[in-house]
């Protein structure tokens, strides 16, 4: 016999044996456990006297039943995260039982100490390289050694002669505020010396990298910049506004080079190619439109074509494109869009054209990134589904690796925060400097670091306290990136090692934390800039301060917010001077209120430096107001509204020719830019009636805004002289690049876009590998531009659609043109997708009637009757710029609109061989009905509800075995959340998909049991009715009423089925599922009359009444008298008709309808659409309404409530919207009957429809009097008689 074994020893044979025993291996684990019995290692049992007795495996497997036979893999996976808390292991992540050293379970605080090197060991080479420092090594190595080796061998590596400690050496060289809102766009030019910001205010401003001089602004947006570009030459620079507009600058002159105009909504992002092909160039802009445009512009004329290449890829109304990048090279460039469609385009050939689109994400794709380096097609793609993907292209086809956000760090413990949200979403994307690792942003404020080519997590880094939505990457130095986020926190982080080196937090005295919306490194990498929610620019780099120490800390010219005039080509001149803004002479610099800076300051302003001290200060004087106020004011500023005198043009004249003089001599002094003149023409001195306090500012009485405000400030010194304008043209803004180092860039970018174009001709020579195995990386593919899914619909919001409200010049940007892309059997692009645009009219950009038609309706009254249906969003006038062939683009665009929707199914076309629609794209009958039924169920708002879980996975299971349209089982609503059984909700969200097969989303509220009262917390459903599959949702009202029948074993029944009644009686009552065993759904099993058995729903089973009569026949059916019929109906709660009741209110509201018809402006809402002289509108509306429609199922008492008969009649606005163009006569008719119907359903006092309509069509026109928008209501004359 053995040695006895230590209690320890004891147990581990027992866990072994319990491990073996739960694996293959179960014939070693018999002979091990014999072999435990028969050398007795198994521990022994203690009675109640201490005494020991031997026992069997199974008593110790009894004894033990809290131990799970894998027990033992447990401790192990334990074992090295416990560990690494106290003794670090070398490579982070790795768990392994078998390390040796630092790797070791069994390591102690000796295995981590390292020998420091002395100088010699820094010089030797390995293989002719430099060695590398053991991980463990203590401390960077001194650079005294480093710089020796280095004098020694010619080499060192980077990391040692600059380690990434030396990052802590940043400092924040200055804040300048320098605008009134937002800034959301940052950017260096080529050459690092120069800044430029684009601001929420309209504005662009350039900026000095090496002091923070105020050097420009550029005006001419009319609203919030978006997105901002400088052209690889460093000539140009672009900017993208909510304004649909983008612009084009020349920086070394400030002068407007285009105005592009293509885009019928937001500018979502800009982007300049970096192909070269000869003198040709690119510059790209993507909208919410859903457009993408490509703009051919000369290299060296900087001439743009007014008409670009453009795709529209819209395939449903809303879709946009949200996000863009270029490969290295330029030859593709990778569109993401808001119907989870990725899009790849290739400029490789004469034209762009389409290459791919990719559908692996479920969601929406907020970020797209190409890799760095041009010696792969690779690029980062991250989804608001939780998941990123890298792309690349091989045999054919794009492959993805998925990088899931859910996946945790292996062998650490979890960040703080990594469970904070439930459903994770890709905030941003970026790759490190060599295409070795991306990073990704998620919104549970964490950033992970994954291996581009395997898809390991390799560091989880945390910090940051709100989402991240900045990335930016050293531009040399690969182990280091940016990341800043709405928390105001900025860090720098060390990819290498996975650890923070340096953080900064925007506090602005005063105001709290400044959410940080955007970064970027400069070129050679000693500085970055950021800029933030409150209208600062900050400066980051090493070195000293000093020079950021002389400047103020808000700048602003106090021509920044002057109005502006506009030509028909939308380029701009200061109102009052008439001149283009960059050819105005130098400006004042002011603070955020409007004074001037003292004049130290002022000689920072370029073209003001070797001004005399009495040419810095605004003038100012006493001059009467309108109200006949005197009133302090800059001479200067005084605004002439009355013919010019005598001596006013004397005085210019006298002015003029002394300028020729002094330039025909070579002597030109700096003229006081400021010059005045005094009311009666007289040139005034400076000591007469001035005041030059400094904080005397340039605001006029009674403005409050500060610079916002000075609109009036138009000196008449700022009528640019022709000496100014001489001298003006000579500046230089921004500078070229150097002829040689432009040359070599273009060089290196030529040789990108030639391997690129080799990558991919070689790729696509390759056979296709048709593997249906997914691997570990779970790679799925992307090959044909058909669609194979009709795609979830959702809503994109820009800064424009959510601050509209509160910001003045804001415009809505959200677009409901209905526009497709290409149809389903275009393998390749034709003249469907690209085509070079006309000139574009730019419609009216407004938002639906009905929430429903982009995002679930808002009605969310608790209790009580609700007579206020979804209100419609503001609607927003938009500027039409006129077009010289108008015919030809409203041609063009109704070939747009006649293009077929992409669908779920890939079969079957749109439109019969006669041309009529197909019978698969009709509205189905439960959704057409106007007689009330039990069953289908069919939802209105307001419905209180029992939602049966068993019955909705029933559904799901039987469409996904039907393959009748896709389905994501990770949306649905038991894979988001903790759903019971069965939960009591209510509706307050109804919208309709167009098929086949028309679904229904509805958005459900949960309500408390008790109260009745919605919790606050909601989940979506879809669904459609059918066949053989029983409704999962009940009538609040039905639910109870079964439950108070109380079925018992043996009772007779009787249930409705094809409109008859059938027989049967209760055999039993068990749960339909064992894992539901509280549910109602189906829990009683009958034997029909006619012998046939089936599961039952007690809400499906009527009592059978005295006197019935039953069937000649035992087994047969009864038929359903409509008494009967009516008797099972939904009754009408008090105060779901208001203070009426349903039939006095019904009867009211037919009346209405009634008079309304007999107006000849409701004519075409009478009756449903023609479907054979509009056979597309099937294709485009999923639930169609009209007023007779309305009117019989008011007569048949279909509605359940008056809020339900309100949604309904929105509609009717909501569908012409959709189907026509929003400004045509019929949307505004539409407007007309929805507004009048609904102000005569919510006055219930009301019983005049014609007098309603009279008070309305009074307001509207006092209304247009008053705000004088771009339109008015098409009413055309009628008799009232």
């Amino acid at each position: 016999m053995a040695a006895a074994p230590t209690q320890i020893e004891a147990e581990l044979y027992y866990l072994i044996a319990r491990f073996l025993q739960s694996g293959p291996c179960n014939k070693s684990a018999q002979v091990l456990v014999q072999e435990l019995e028969e050398h007795q290692l198994i521990p022994r049992r203690l009675d109640w006297e201490g005494k020991e007795h031997r026992r069997s495996f199974e008593d110790l497997v009894a004894a033990n039943a809290h131990i799970p036979p894998d027990y033992l893999l447990k401790i192990c996976e334990r074992i090295g995260p416990l560990l690494d808390k106290e003794i670090p292991q070398s490579v982070p992540g790795v768990q392994t039982l078998l390390g040796v050293g630092r790797q070791s379970l069994l390591r102690d605080a000796k295995d981590c100490k390292s020998t420091l090197w002395n100088g010699s060991a820094f010089a030797a080479l390995h293989r002719g390289r430099p060695p590398e420092l053991p991980v463990n090594y203590v401390k960077p190595p001194n650079v005294v050694n480093i710089t020796s080796a280095r004098q020694l061998t010619g080499c060192s590596r980077f990391s040692h002669i600059f380690p990434s400690s030396a990052y802590q050496h940043i400092k924040m060289h200055k804040r300048i505020l320098g605008h009134l809102s937002s800034v959301y766009c940052v950017a260096f030019d080529r050459s690092g010396r120069r800044i430029f910001t684009g601001s929420d205010d309209c504005l662009v401003k350039i900026w000095a990298t090496d002091d923070g001089r105020l050097l420009a602004t550029l005006r001419g947006h009319s609203a919030e910049i978006s997105d901002m570009a400088v052209n690889y030459e460093n000539t140009l620079i672009a900017a993208g506004s909510c304004d649909k507009v983008v612009r084009v600058w020349c920086l070394r002159t400030c002068a407007p080079v285009a105005v592009l105009q293509g885009h019928s909504a937001s500018i979502t992002s800009i982007q300049f190619c970096p192909s070269t092909k000869g003198t040709t160039r690119y510059l790209t802009s993507t909208g919410a439109d859903g457009t993408i445009c490509f703009w051919q512009w000369h290299v060296k004329t900087m001439k743009f074509r007014d008409r670009p290449v453009k795709f529209t890829e819209r395939s449903r109304p809303g879709v946009q494109i949200s996000c863009s990048s270029f490969s290295s090279g330029g030859m593709f460039i990778t569109t993401g869009s808001t119907d989870h469609v990725i899009r790849i385009y290739y400029l490789g050939s004469e034209i762009p054209e389409k290459i791919a689109e990719l559908e692996s994400h479920t969601d929406k794709v907020v970020a797209v990134q190409f890799c760095n380096n041009g010696d792969s097609l690779r690029f980062v793609s991250g989804s608001r589904d939780g998941t990123a993907r890298i792309w690349q292209y091989q045999q054919q086809e794009w492959k993805s690796i998925v990088l899931d956000m859910a996946t945790k760090m292996t062998g650490n413990n979890l960040p703080s925060g990594e469970d904070k949200v439930t459903k994770l979403k890709v905030t941003m994307v970026a790759w490190d400097r060599y295409d070795t690792t991306v990073i990704t942003a998620v919104n549970n404020f964490l950033l992970k670091v994954w291996n581009s080519v395997t898809g390991q997590l390799l560091h989880t880094l945390s910090g940051h306290d709100d989402e991240v939505f900045v990335l930016e990457a050293h531009p040399f130095d690969q182990r280091i990136i940016l990341s800043a986020g709405h928390d105001g926190n900025i860090f720098i982080w060390d990819l290498d090692r996975g650890t923070k080196i340096r953080n900064y937090f925007n506090m602005i005295e005063g105001q709290g934390h400044g959410a940080v919306f955007d970064c970027k490194f400069s070129p050679d990498g000693n500085h970055f800039a950021c800029t933030d929610s409150h209208g600062h620019l900050l400066l980051f780099g090493f070195g000293c301060s000093k020079y950021y120490e002389k400047i103020p800390d808000q700048m602003f010219f106090h021509t920044d917010y002057r109005p502006l005039i506009r030509d028909a080509n939308n380029y701009v001149l200061d109102e009052q001077t008439q001149q283009a803004p960059h050819l105005m002479p130098p400006p004042f610099l002011v603070d955020v209120d409007g004074n001037p800076h003292p004049t130290k300051f002022q000689r920072l302003v370029p073209g003001r430096e070797n001004c005399k001290d009495e040419q810095l200060i605004p003038q100012l004087g006493y001059v009467a107001n309108g109200d006949g106020e005197v009133v302090e004011q800059v001479i200067g500023q005084q605004t002439n509204d009355q013919d010019e005198s005598i001596l006013d043009g004397i005085i210019r004249e006298l002015q003029r020719e002394q300028d020729l003089r002094l330039i025909n001599e070579g002597d030109i002094p700096h003229i006081p830019i400021n010059r005045s003149y005094s009311a009666n023409g007289a040139l005034r001195s400076p000591n007469m009636d001035v005041s030059s306090s400094p904080n005397i500012g340039l605001r006029r009485s009674g403005q409050i805004e500060g610079v916002r405000q000075m609109h009036n400030n138009a000196p008449r010194s700022q009528m640019a002289t022709e000496r100014d304008l001489m001298a003006w043209s000579r500046r230089v803004v921004v500078n070229e690049l150097n002829t040689g180092v432009s040359r070599v860039q273009e060089e290196c970018r030529t040789a990108k876009g030639d391997i690129e174009i080799s990558l991919y001709t070689v790729e696509k020579k390759k056979k296709p590998s048709y593997t249906t195995q997914r691997n570990d990386y779970q790679p799925s593919y992307g090959r044909s531009l058909r669609r194979t899914q009709r795609k979830r619909q959702h809503t994109y919001q820009t800064r424009s659609n959510i601050e509209h409200n509160s910001q003045a010049s804001c415009q809505t940007s959200g677009v409901q043109e209905d526009s497709a892309s290409s149809s389903e059997e275009d393998e390749t692009l034709g003249t469907s997708d690209a085509s070079v645009e006309d000139p574009v009219i730019e419609w009216q950009s407004e938002s639906s009637s009905s929430d429903s038609s982009s995002e679930y309706s808002d009605w969310t009254a608790d209790a009580g009757i609700n007579l206020q249906p979804p209100k419609r969003q503001t609607r927003q006038a938009t500027r039409k710029i006129c077009s010289s062939s108008e015919e030809e683009n409203l041609k063009s665009l109704e070939d747009r609109q006649k293009k077929p929707k992409q669908t779920r199914k890939k079969k079957g076309g749109l439109l019969s061989m006669a041309g009529e629609p197909n019978e698969e794209w009709f509205a189905p009958q439960w959704i057409l009905d106007t007689i009330p039924r039990r069953s289908p169920f069919v939802p209105q708002m307001g419905d209180e509800l029992i939602y049966f879980r068993q019955g909705h996975e029933a559904y799901v299971r039987a469409v996904r075995k039907s393959k009748i349209y896709s389905l994501n089982l990770q949306k649905q609503p038991w894979n988001k959340m903790d759903l019971r059984e069965q939960e009591f909700v209510k509706i307050v969200g109804i919208k309709y998909e167009v098929g086949p097969p028309t679904l229904c989303c509805l958005k459900l509220a949960f309500l408390d049991p008790i109260s009745g009262k919605m919790t606050g917390e909601s989940f979506s459903i879809k669904y459609h009715d059918m066949p053989d599959v029983i409704d999962f949702l009940v009538l609040h009202q039905f639910y109870n009423e079964a439950k108070e029948r109380n079925w018992q074993i043996g009772d007779r029944f009787r249930s409705i089925i094809d409109d008859a009644w059938w027989f049967g009686t209760v055999e039993s009552q068990q749960p339909f599922q064992p894992e539901y065993p509280d549910s109602s759904f189906q829990c009683y099993s009958v034997h029909w009359d006619n012998n046939e058995r089936e599961k039952m729903s007690p809400w499906d089973m009527e009592p059978i009444p005295e006197g019935t009569a039953f069937p000649d026949e035992v087994g047969a059916g009864v038929p359903v008298s409509q008494e009967e019929l009516t008797a099972l109906l939904y009754k009408p709660q008090e105060g779901e008709w208001g203070a009426h009741s349903r039939d006095e209110e019904c009867e009211r509201v037919i009346q209405g309808i009634n008079h309304l018809l007999s107006l000849d402006f409701a004519s075409p809402f009478a009756v449903p659409v023609d479907l054979s002289a509009y056979p597309l509108y099937c294709t485009v509306v999923a639930y169609p309404t009209d007023l007779n429609t309305i009117r019989q199922r008011l007569e048949n008492r279909f509605y359940r409530r008056i809020s339900a008969l309100m949604w309904e009649v929105r509609y009717i606005e909501h569908n012409a919207r959709t189907f026509n163009e929003p400004d045509s006569p019929i949307v505004k008719a539409a407007k007309i009957v929805t507004d009048v119907l609904l102000r005569f359903i919510g006055d219930q006092s009301c019983t005049d429809i014609l007098d309603t309509y009279n008070k309305i069509k009074a307001e509207e026109l006092n209304s247009t009097d008053a705000e004088e928008p771009v339109f008015r209501w098409y009413i055309p004359e009628m008799c009232w008689c």
